[in-house]
């Protein structure tokens, strides 16, 4: 019995001390320690046009997304907060809104070769940077810096060939748009120069018939409004054969609601009855 009790207690003697090795030589290995979980990606769709209306889902309050993304498409489906990003549109011709119930998401900052070209290149300050004299012609001439930069301008299809680049863009303000007094334009309001030659969309867009709205649907509810560039891109208009301004996205279910909104009942809200 003795003995049987001696070779126990050598076998837990030595079960131990191989198991204090084994730990230690875990944790000097740093391949044996437990990995921590590499940060999860930040979630990104689209709210109007891949590549130009970006918006990065976070959360506005525990469980309470600020968007919805879509795992088909990518694009935006749902808003927790419309007006997240937003600033007053400005004054518009011919639409009369109180001050502040109009508002767009700013794409200037968006446009990251825009400052550069306005102040390095087009500042109209001298023959260093600046062409000393405009173009005699308004024919387009291969650029090769330009059509690096764009490569929707080696092959230009709005107008179909009969306007260029500076009936869109300020002769020296390049990071500004032109109107037909020759005025700058912000990129913020690209309604106030496509309207120019397409005086029938801006009016549909304007009355709320053409384009896209988010927010508040009563009669003097606050809204986003998205603006042309949003939705078209201006140096690619006829989408191929299509010869449609932007490809249109299959339609898909309502998402489900976040946790804390018990129903959508203020989507019903119109300004007359139904």
């Amino acid at each position: 019995m003795k003995k049987l009790a001696t070779v126990s207690l050598i076998l837990a003697l030595c079960g131990g001390a191989f198991y204090a090795v084994s730990a230690a030589e875990k944790a000097a290995d740093p391949a044996a320690a437990p990995k921590e979980a590499a940060p999860k990606a930040p979630v990104e769709c689209f709210e109007s046009r891949k590549g130009a209306s970006e918006v990065t889902q976070r959360e506005i309050k525990p469980g309470w997304p600020n968007v919805k993304c879509s795992p088909t498409t990518g694009a935006a489906l749902w808003y927790g907060d419309p007006f997240d990003g937003t600033v007053p549109m400005g004054k518009m011709p011919q639409l009369d809104i109180p001050e502040g119930q109009a508002v767009i998401k700013p794409r200037s900052e968006k446009l990251a070769l825009m400052p550069m070209c306005g102040t390095a290149c087009h500042n109209g300050v001298g023959p260093t940077f600046t062409p000393p004299t405009l173009p005699k012609g308004k024919k387009p001439a291969p650029v090769p810096t330009m059509a690096a930069m764009v490569p929707d301008l080696a092959n230009l299809q709005h107008g179909r060939g009969r306007i260029w680049c500076l009936d869109c863009h300020h002769t020296t303000q390049r990071n500004k748009l032109v109107d037909h007094y020759g005025d700058p334009v912000s990129f913020d309001q690209p309604q106030l120069l496509c309207g120019k030659c397409h005086g029938d969309k801006l009016r549909d867009w304007r009355d709320g018939i053409h384009g896209k709205r988010i927010g508040e649907f009563v009669s003097t509810g606050k809204k986003r409004w998205f603006t042309c560039t949003e939705c078209h891109n201006p140096h690619n208009v006829q989408d191929g054969a299509r010869n449609r301004g932007f490809v249109q996205l299959q339609p898909e279910p309502s998402p489900q609601l976040p946790r804390g909104m018990a129903n959508a009942d203020h989507e019903k809200l119109h300004a007359v009855g139904h």
